[in-house]
Parts: structure tokens; C-alpha cells; sequence
């Protein structure tokens, strides 16, 4: 084992959920070669770190690569981390430039980090008034700019399917009326004033939307889509994938993706021809793990999350993978 790697100063502004259940499912060894696909604050990173792996970790928010090339190499000799300023989506193509070809483990913390959340000026959340930004790269079309240019059934679409909105329409409807809208705060008010919100309410009826619209503006299923095809392609036999979700529409685009690579496939009935199962190109793949009481307590943002992992076989990828 090497020596604990650790960042100066304050402690880490984001904690990493699930830390010990993921590095358990990955079980890095010295020398192992790791991709944290979402670096953030680099919780996991660390952890990875301090059992003597090598690690890859890719960003693409500027910030977080800013912030974790102030920490990283000027504690490690030889160095033992290199940041990728990339969409995770990238990984097979990057690490192609640097002469790598399989890795031993892929570790993915899918959504919003806390850092995110927590400075106003990113505009994630209503909790602090700010602009309505919304992207992870600080590139691209905002959250601004989608919600005061888009139609109103665009806006109610994107809603509905990844803010699982049901009144959908009504707050698209709103959101065109109140045009232009400029801050958080402005959103927030639109969607509590056409959904209806009192004080003490269990949720804010705003969270959804908040969901649907950041979604959208960073194309994160899509991402994650075509993240796990990467890891499918990237794992040695052997390697470990482990995928940390914190809603049920990333957590069922994991499930069913270890569903269909591990073989796990309805055998077809009576009234239909019996199918052979495809090839298993992942094994041992877990049950849904969920974080402790003792976690939660310490950390009540991991509430949601969701782990799931699983271990690559031999077969080759698929070619859709590639």
C-alpha cells in the first residue's frame, strides 16, 4: 500500500457516497490501473489512490480538474494520477492517446456533484438564488437559453421524461408565459406558483423540474449510456465496474445494461420459440446496494443513491460498444 493521499486544507466540500462499498467492488490492488469516471472533489480518487492504483480520472467540469491538479501531483512519486478535462464518454479515445487499452476497474458517480449544488453562481439549485446555468462543462446552450427559446412541448417533453413531471404542460405553459426568466429563483417561483407549493411542504414541487431541465442541458443519459458501452470495451477480464445512480432513471439504464451484458434475458414460453441467451460479457453482477442509516446520518445526500457493480468476462466487446 502506498501512502494516504490526502487534498489540504478544509475537508473535501463533496463526500463521496457508498466510498467503502465501492472500493470493496472494485478491490484495487498495487499497480492496478483505475478510471474514475467522474472525478469531482476526487473522493473515490483518494481512496484508490491510497491502495497503490494508478487512476485516470475524467471531468468535464473545469472547475473540478482546476481544484484537483492543486492536490494531486505534487503527492504522488511517481505521479499516479492523470486528469482527463473530458465527458467520461471519451474515456476509450483518451486513454487510446496515452497508450491504454484496458483498465483493471471503472468506478462512475452519475449526476450533480455537491460542489455543484452548493455554489449559487452554477445555478444547479434554487437553495440560493443565481443564474440559470445549469452546465457541467460551462460550455454550451444554458439552462437559460433552452427554457427561453424552446417551444412549449419541448419544455413540457423534457420535463415529463426526466423530471418525471406530471403536470408537465401546465409548468411548461407557465414557463413560456413568464419569459424571460434569468435566475433560479425565477424558475422556482414559476413552477411553485402553476404547481401549487405551501410552506413545510415534504418537497419542493421545483426539484423536479430543476432535475428535468439540468438533465437535458448536459445530455447525462446519453452520457451514461454511452459511458457504460466505453467500460464494456475498456475492462480487462476480471476488471470491476461499479456505478453509483441517484434516481431511478439512471439506476434503470444501469440495471437494464448489466441485464442484457451478463446474459439475463427471458428464455422465451410455450407459446414462442425457446432463444439462446447472448454471450455473458459481465458476471457477478450485484443486487442494488444502498448506503447505511449510519450513512445517511453522516450524510443525508446519499439518501438515493444506489450501487450497482459487476465483473467483465473474456468475450469480446460488442460491436455497438466499440
Amino acid at each position: 500500500m502506498s501512502g494516504a493521499v490526502s487534498q489540504p486544507g478544509a475537508a473535501s466540500p463533496h463526500v463521496p457516497v457508498l466510498l467503502d462499498e465501492v472500493i470493496a467492488a472494485l478491490d484495487p490492488k498495487e499497480g492496478d490501473i483505475i478510471v474514475d469516471a467522474t472525478f469531482g472533489a476526487g473522493g473515490y480518487t483518494r481512496a484508490l489512490l491510497d491502495c497503490g492504483a494508478t487512476v485516470h480520472a475524467f471531468d468535464r467540469d473545469p472547475n473540478a480538474i482546476s481544484e484537483g491538479r492543486g492536490w494531486a501531483e505534487a503527492r504522488l512519486t511517481p505521479p499516479r494520477l492523470v486528469l482527463h478535462p473530458r465527458r467520461f464518454s471519451e474515456m476509450v479515445a483518451a486513454l487510446a492517446e496515452v497508450g491504454i487499452a484496458r483498465v483493471d476497474g471503472i468506478a462512475m458517480d452519475i449526476g450533480v456533484s455537491s460542489m455543484q449544488l452548493d455554489q449559487p453562481g452554477r445555478g444547479f439549485a434554487f437553495s440560493a438564488d443565481g443564474p440559470l446555468d445549469m452546465r457541467m462543462s460551462q460550455e454550451g446552450e444554458s439552462a437559460a437559453d433552452f427554457l427561453n427559446t424552446a417551444g412549449e412541448g419541448t419544455i413540457a417533453d423534457v420535463l415529463y421524461q426526466y423530471g418525471e413531471e406530471r403536470q408537465s404542460r401546465r409548468v411548461a405553459r407557465a414557463i413560456v408565459a413568464a419569459r424571460p426568466l434569468k435566475t433560479t429563483g425565477d424558475l422556482a417561483r414559476v413552477v411553485r406558483k402553476a404547481l401549487g407549493h405551501r410552506a413545510g411542504d415534504a418537497k419542493d414541487p421545483a426539484t423536479r423540474s430543476f432535475q428535468a431541465v439540468r438533465i437535458h442541458v448536459n445530455a447525462e443519459l446519453d452520457e451514461l449510456r454511452h459511458g457504460l458501452a466505453a467500460a464494456e470495451q475498456l475492462l480487462r477480464a476480471g476488471g470491476k465496474l461499479a456505478v453509483v445512480c441517484f434516481h431511478s432513471l439512471e439506476d434503470r439504464i444501469v440495471k437494464q445494461f448489466l441485464r442484457e451484458a451478463s446474459g439475463q434475458v427471458a428464455h422465451g414460453s410455450r407459446h414462442l420459440p425457446q432463444r439462446t441467451p447472448p454471450a455473458a460479457l459481465f458476471e457477478h453482477v450485484s443486487r442494488a446496494i444502498r448506503p447505511s442509516p449510519q450513512e445517511i446520518a453522516r450524510n443525508p445526500r446519499a439518501r438515493s443513491s444506489t450501487l450497482r457493480f459487476a465483473t467483465r468476462t473474456a468475450l469480446p466487446a460488442r460491436k455497438e460498444a466499440a
